[in-house]
Parts: structure tokens; C-alpha cells; sequence
């Protein structure tokens, strides 16, 4: 499924099963709690904090799709094309960064 595809399979999925989109400030708050939630399993997961009993079973990849989906809810709904933007961003980071990171002596593989 390529970008484009998922934001219109949401837009479709928001309007016939969800009846329509939460305002942008909800999704807005929506989005944070989802990115605490990817946050709590990777602290857990890959971090120093214990887990609980309540994290056992915790799946990455269904809270980072969460985070996708209200991050494509809030494309959808003030007009951006995800697709697009990433494009450009590509652009942009490859123009701005085409040395920094090689540069990075903090980035210098180690033998």
C-alpha cells in the first residue's frame, strides 16, 4: 500500500465506519497519546524502566500504526498529501544534510 493508498483508505474508513473525523484538536491530543504509548513499550523494551504486568503483550507495530493513522487522520483533514510532503522532505534533508552526518565524528562506526 503506498502512502497516497492508506490516506484514502482511512479518509474511506473515517467516513463510513467512523461517521466523520474527531476535530484537529483531538486528533491532536489523540496523537500525543498515541506516541506515549509507542514511548511506554520502548522505555520498557529497550530502556532502563521494569515493565509491568499491564505492558506484557504490548504490540510496537500496532501502536506505531496508530500513530500513523491519526497522523494521516490529520492530513487528511487539513489538506496535506502525506506523499507529497515526505518527497519534499527527502529534498530538504538530503540538501541539508549531504555532509553533516559523515561529518558526525559521534556517528563514526566503531571497530
Amino acid at each position: 500500500m503506498t502512502i497516497q493508498e492508506a490516506q484514502q483508505r482511512v479518509d474511506h474508513w473515517i467516513k463510513t465506519v467512523g461517521v466523520r473525523y474527531f476535530n484537529e484538536l483531538t486528533n491532536m491530543a489523540i496523537l500525543t497519546e498515541e506516541v506515549g504509548e509507542v514511548a511506554r513499550i520502548i522505555a520498557r523494551r529497550y530502556g532502563e524502566q521494569s515493565s509491568k504486568p499491564s505492558d506484557e503483550g504490548r504490540d510496537l507495530g500496532d501502536e506505531l500504526a496508530d500513530v500513523m493513522w491519526v497522523v494521516m487522520c490529520l492530513a487528511n483533514q487539513t489538506g496535506v498529501d502525506l506523499n507529497a510532503a515526505l518527497e519534499r522532505n527527502f529534498a530538504k534533508k538530503t540538501t541539508r544534510d549531504a555532509a553533516r552526518h559523515q561529518q558526525n565524528p559521534k556517528l563514526k562506526i566503531q571497530n
